[in-house]
């Protein structure tokens, strides 16, 4: 069995045809089709469409949010519903192609838990293609996931990936990220991307600030999930010895300054504006480093959400 989860914001016109087309697919194919529709809010009656085609064959589901909780939000319920040991998820304008399906399942045979689409020839507006790219090529280079198209709504996946992976916000845009970070195995195939026929683009420029803040997020988890302490206490550190050792310069300077001995004249610290940047150099590590500590403390005496590993397989218990 494939499930197939697609999220549905205002695509009623696209629904009836993307349903045929992996009919089409599955049938050819030869495989059992689970296929769950998540309408995160339409108000165009995306839900009705989803109703008739769940009323029409059983092979369909569809759940209903009270309102737009977002992609993420859309994909984590569907994957709760998904029944096949394999999941695919796709966008439900019709620009993703169905008919790509067997090579991702043809891919996974390779090992491989997440699967990746690239679309690598773009049937989009040259302002929505060359943010993404330099969006892509900064998620790689962060994170070490080297992916060609992350935002790709196109992906397959192991049933597993999903028992250890929290989505939330919009971080799923990151899931191939987090699913290495966890230890799966990430791939990526070029994939046929078709213009666009119904529906308008959800694309604008606070999607651009909200990425950059998520890769920021995604960067902390992976990195530091575990030990937030080795970030913001490296930090911290280095700010209070720079504003310890500058204050120690100005002491040092202050006291010499009034000795006689050295026939100085007196240095008024109130006239060195450096000392306000050393004192807030010296707090500003304090509290770093003390954030540091609690975080430490919440991780170590708070039950995770998920275990700080993951187990690929177990030996037979021994008889």
């Amino acid at each position: 069995m494939l499930s197939v989860v697609v999220p549905v914001y205002n695509e009623a016109d696209s629904l009836e045809a993307l349903f045929g087309e992996l009919s089409d697919v599955a049938a050819a194919e030869g495989y059992d089709l689970d296929l769950i529709f998540v309408d995160d809010g339409s108000t165009d009656g995306s839900w009705e469409a989803i109703a008739r085609l769940a009323a029409s064959d059983p092979r369909v589901g569809g759940i209903r949010f009270r309102r737009n909780f977002g992609k993420a939000a859309a994909l984590s319920a569907g994957f709760e519903q998904a029944r096949g040991e394999l999941v695919m998820t796709l966008d439900a304008d019709l620009q993703d192609d169905p008919r790509e399906i067997p090579r991702f399942l043809a891919e996974m045979k390779k090992e491989l838990d997440v699967v990746s689409g690239w679309k690598k020839v773009r049937r989009d507006p040259w302002h929505k293609v060359w943010p993404s790219r330099v969006f892509n090529w900064l998620v790689s280079r962060l994170t070490g996931v080297r992916l060609h198209d992350h935002n790709c709504g196109m992906k397959c996946y192991r049933r597993e990936v999903f028992d250890e992976i929290r989505l939330y916000g919009e971080l799923h845009r990151f899931i191939p990220v987090l699913a290495a970070a966890r230890g799966f195995r990430v791939g990526e195939i070029v994939v046929n991307h078709r213009p666009r026929k119904f529906g308008r683009s959800k694309y604008g420029v606070s999607r651009i600030v909200k990425g950059l803040l998520d890769l920021f997020t995604v960067k902390f988890l992976t990195g530091f999930g575990q030990r937030p302490q080795h970030l913001l206490g490296t930090i911290g550190l280095c700010s209070f010895v720079v504003g310890a050792l500058w204050l120690l310069y100005f002491a040092v300077v202050w006291v010499v300054s009034r000795v006689d001995a050295f026939g100085m004249d007196p240095v008024h610290l109130k006239q060195r504006p450096a000392l306000l940047y050393s004192v807030g150099l010296l707090l500003l590590g304090g509290q770093l480093m003390s954030i540091g500590f609690l975080a430490e403390l919440f991780i170590a005496y708070q039950a995770p959400s998920n275990r700080g590993y993951s187990i690929r397989e177990r030996t037979p218990p021994g008889k």
